[in-house]
Order: structure tokens, then sequence, then C-alpha cells
């Protein structure tokens, strides 16, 4: 099954042109490298309402299986994409923030300060991920065994459980 994604990019300084969106750039770039299709970028400032809009509409209409933002996840008062995730998604994942977050840890100590979320909207899958390159790299690195069957999961794919968390293939 080929993902069909989205990445957004949540960055005042980014969406005003002030500031070259690498982070945006490396995840097209890593998400290509495991064979996902990405199908949607844009960059988008730290809005909620902007946010949800992106997300909406990717999910409704786009049919994307799943959208990976990168930004917006930290402590600052302009860093709401958590929130503006969860006004939007039906249903909380929240083993895949809290993974991502657990083992960035053990690469840096900040990742904890992340407040990124995870969830379905309808059968699309979306992850925050923080606004830097390296969390970016570590993010992907942590999600790449995962993403293939929770996307096959959340479209309805081959939900039969295996031992050993091997999928069956027809």
């Amino acid at each position: 099954m080929k993902i069909r994604a989205g990445v957004v990019t949540i960055s005042d300084k980014g969406y005003a042109g002030e500031r070259e969106d690498v982070s945006g750039s490396l995840m097209v770039e890593l998400l290509a490298q495991m064979g996902i299709e990405v199908a949607q970028r844009t960059i988008v400032p730290d809005e909620p309402e902007q946010i949800q809009r992106v997300l909406v509409d990717w999910a409704d209409r786009e049919d994307l299986d799943l959208v990976l933002t990168t930004g917006g996840t930290g402590l600052t008062p302009r860093d709401r994409t958590p929130e503006a995730t969860r006004a939007v998604i039906d249903r909380e994942v929240p083993g895949l923030a809290e993974v991502l977050r657990f083992e960035g840890y053990r690469q840096t100590p900040m990742a904890v300060i992340s407040r990124g979320v995870a969830g379905l909207r309808g059968q699309t899958l979306i992850i925050n991920l923080p606004g830097s390159p390296k969390a970016v790299r570590d993010g992907l690195r942590i999600l790449a065994p995962i993403l293939p069957h929770a996307v096959q999961m959340a479209r309805g794919i081959d939900t039969e459980h295996h031992p050993h968390g091997e999928a069956h293939h027809a």
C-alpha cells in the first residue's frame, strides 16, 4: 500500500519568508526515502485556525493517509500546534507522541518539552513533530517501523493481530 502524506510546517518566521523551512524540506526528503509519497506540503503561521484548516482539508478532502506537522510544539506562547491538532482529531493515539518523547529523550533531555500529539481524523493519521531538523530526523527514524502498520490499521486494511507484531499479507 502506497502511503500518501502531507507535510505542514508551522512557523511564523517561515511563513513570513524570514527563515528557510529546513525542517519541512528534511521531512519531505526523509519520507521519500521511506517510500512515502508527499502529496501535499505547506507552511502556515502559528495560528490555530490556519493549522486546523489545513489538517481538516487534507484529511477530509485530500484523503491523505498521513499528515505530519513540524513546529509549534514547544512552550512559547505562540506554540499552539497540539491544541489545533486536538481540536480536529476524532481519537488520540497517545503512544506515538509518547514514544517520540521517550526515544527523543535518549538523544536530548529537551525532547520531553515537546507537547506534540498524535491522533486520527477519520482515517488520516496526524502526528506533531518539533520544529528542529534534529527532531524531524530522530522522529522519523523512530516512526519508520511503525507508520506502515499504523496507516494500514487506520484505513481498516489487514486489521488482524498476528504474533510478534507481524502483519499477514495475503
